[in-house]
């Protein structure tokens, strides 16, 4: 969550946006971009860190770069434990993301791991964590 009730400003959605397009711009090229000193590029940056509102820099890596098995499971809590069940979601590696829903599901986890054993391995500690109901799980394949 954000820090403090951060109100961003329309300089802010500018960087994040640089961001989205190439998250190695440096603080130089964002200032002569957006118009603005790089002092106030990198001030601005440093607020949206200690906000929370920039959590981390990653890279998105095409399809073809990824040698891993994905898979999407949607997951059924008992009400009482969900936070309990929810923190050890979050535990296991192999749990890329983890999205709460509505519906018949509970939470959705991205999953992703090397190989179809590691796959099964982390179902498996799934439906063994105290409070999971049930769960449905669906491999990617190729995307379309």
């Amino acid at each position: 969550m954000y820090k403090n009730q951060f109100e961003m400003t329309p300089l802010d959605r500018r960087i994040l946006k640089e961001l989205t397009v190439d998250s190695r711009s440096s603080v130089t090229r964002m200032s002569g971009v957006l118009n603005v000193s790089r002092n106030t590029v990198r001030a601005r940056l440093d607020a949206l860190i200690a906000s929370g509102v920039i959590r981390r820099f990653t890279i998105d890596v095409a399809d073809i770069a990824q040698d891993t098995v994905r898979a999407i499971t949607t997951i059924q809590l008992e009400g009482s434990l969900s936070r309990q069940v929810i923190s050890a979601l979050k535990a296991l590696p192999e749990i890329t993301a983890l999205h709460s829903t509505n519906g018949a599901w509970d939470v959705v986890a991205e999953i992703e791991a090397d190989d179809l054993v590691a796959i099964d391995t982390t179902l498996r500690q799934i439906r063994e964590i105290p409070g999971v109901l049930n769960s449905e799980t669906s491999l990617l394949l190729a995307p379309v």
